[in-house]
């Protein structure tokens, strides 16, 4: 079965990318992807008080309507974040607007939050049976009060998702990550906070920033000054990267966000100088770059609980899942790790 998932991987990279993943969303919504073997015992762990059965998760932008969270739980990731999803629903950019950069193993996108909107986004995870789903929640290109849309996001899932990630650091939306200065910050930060004190507390989840890997010196440890003073759950060490690396694809000049292998290195520094700055204050999610199961590994020395990964999906197909926790899992114990919380920042 994990042959033809392969070669179902390889026969949409013939496809447009956009029509690519538009194809394997269909296809999963049909029950056509794969389903992983229970997972190692060692591989089982805490994330902000969310217990998942395995430290990979599903990074948002896969799953930008919670169309399929179910069927890549059952691929074998421990948790899934879908979204990005606006209050309005809206198209987002002009295609052409995903790149697959073969040569560097990496994507560029410059999808602009495209999504059906917060209300079927909220039916869907109203259905949803068990296993941690996480939502991404944005704002809309042109609202006049962004900072609002969040809360409009957060209070409508309250109580559906398992967890709320604040995305300020997409590239996509003009002025987007201005929401990153301290002063903005602030002000959201403590918008977002006092919306959820005055929610029920039967539907009270953990809340995480998502920040950008293109941070200046100084704004770290800001930003995590703010998180910690806020009081939320953690930080997601990071988004895509505005910069571009040495790559050999011929579409490396596409504006947009970059992701995949050529990030690895880029959000791995970013991840330790947010282990550094947080002092132990707020939980680390560490994104960017994971393909492999040395990559989860050197994000969980490197501070983090838990790791991300959606880029490498489009080269190594939904199975991947499951060939990084069983490589995790050696290392884990290759290394005398009892667990995976053992491993968390330790160099």
């Amino acid at each position: 079965m994990n042959d033809l998932h392969g070669l179902a991987t390889r026969a949409l990279h013939g496809l447009d990318p956009e029509d690519a993943h538009s194809a394997a969303i269909a296809g999963l919504k049909l029950g056509l992807g794969p389903r992983g073997p229970a997972d190692d015992p060692i591989l089982v762990t805490e994330l902000a008080g969310l217990s998942l059965p395995n430290p990979v998760g599903l990074a948002p932008g896969f799953d930008k309507n919670a169309e399929v969270f179910g069927p890549m739980l059952r691929a074998g990731f421990g948790f899934v974040e879908c979204g990005t999803v606006t209050p309005l629903a809206q198209a987002g950019n002009p295609r052409p607007r995903l790149f697959r950069l073969t040569e560097d193993r990496a994507v560029i996108n410059r999808m602009g939050f495209n999504n059906q909107g917060l209300e079927a986004f909220a039916a869907r995870l109203a259905r949803r049976g068990p296993g941690v789903i996480g939502a991404n929640v944005g704002a809309n290109k042109q609202s006049a009060d962004r900072i609002g849309d969040y809360v409009i996001g957060l209070t409508r899932l309250w109580g559906l998702a398992s967890y709320v990630t604040i995305n300020v650091s997409s590239p996509n939306t003009p002025g987007l990550r201005a929401l990153q200065t301290k002063a903005a910050l602030d002000e959201l930060l403590g918008r977002i906070v006092e919306a959820a004190t005055a929610l029920p507390a039967a539907g009270r989840a953990p809340v995480f920033l998502k920040v950008a890997p293109d941070l200046e010196d100084g704004e770290v440890e800001a930003i995590a000054d703010t998180v910690a003073a806020h009081g939320l759950a953690g930080v997601i060490v990071s988004n895509t990267t505005i910069s571009r690396p040495a790559l050999a694809s011929a579409h490396r000049e596409e504006t947009g966000g970059l992701s995949g292998a050529p990030l690895l290195d880029l959000s791995t520094q970013m991840l330790r100088r947010f282990a550094a700055a947080s002092a132990g204050r707020f939980v680390l999610v560490g994104a960017g770059g994971v393909g492999s199961g040395a990559d989860a590994y050197a994000k969980l020395r490197a501070g983090a609980c838990a790791v991300q990964l959606y880029s490498a999906l489009a080269f190594e197909g939904p199975g991947l899942a499951v060939r990084i926790k069983r490589d995790l899992a050696q290392r884990l114990r290759a290394d005398g790790f009892r667990s995976v919380s053992e491993a968390v920042g330790a160099r």
